[in-house]
C-alpha cells in the first residue's frame, strides 16, 4: 500500500518503506515506477528478515559505515539493502524474481 505522508522526509528523501507500507513525500511520487520499485525491493528485504531484524541490521550497518566513512550520507548509500535496491531499481521485474537474501551480495564493495 502506498501512502502520501510529507512529515517523514528530510531534504532529498522522497520515499520510505515501513513494512507493509510505502510512504512517499508527494502524490506525484506514487507514479514514479523506479522509486516504487526501489521501495518494493525494501519490502522484500524486510519480509524475509521478519521486519524487526531488518531494522536492527539496517541501523547497525548504517552506524558501522558512518564510523568507517565519517559521512552519514555515504554510509546510507553503502548499506547493503540500499546498494541492492539502487542496483536493481530500474529493473521492474526484479522484485518478483529476486532470490532471498540477495542483499548479502552487496555487503562488501566489489
Amino acid at each position: 500500500m502506498i501512502l502520501v505522508f510529507k512529515h517523514f522526509f528530510r531534504k532529498n528523501y522522497v520515499g520510505l518503506t515501513l513494512w507493509p507500507f510505502i510512504f512517499v513525500k508527494e502524490p506525484v511520487y506514487k507514479e514514479d515506477s523506479i522509486l516504487i520499485n526501489h521501495e518494493k525491493i525494501h519490502l522484500k528485504q524486510q519480509s524475509e528478515l521478519l521486519v524487526i531484524p531488518f531494522y536492527i541490521w539496517y541501523i547497525g550497518e548504517w552506524l558501522l559505515r558512518t564510523v568507517l566513512y565519517l559521512n552519514s550520507y555515504r554510509a546510507y548509500q553503502n548499506i547493503s539493502f540500499e546498494r541492492e535496491a539502487y542496483a536493481h531499481e530500474k529493473d521492474l521485474g526484479y522484485p518478483d524474481r529476486r532470490k532471498p537474501y540477495s542483499f548479502l551480495n552487496f555487503i562488501f564493495r566489489p
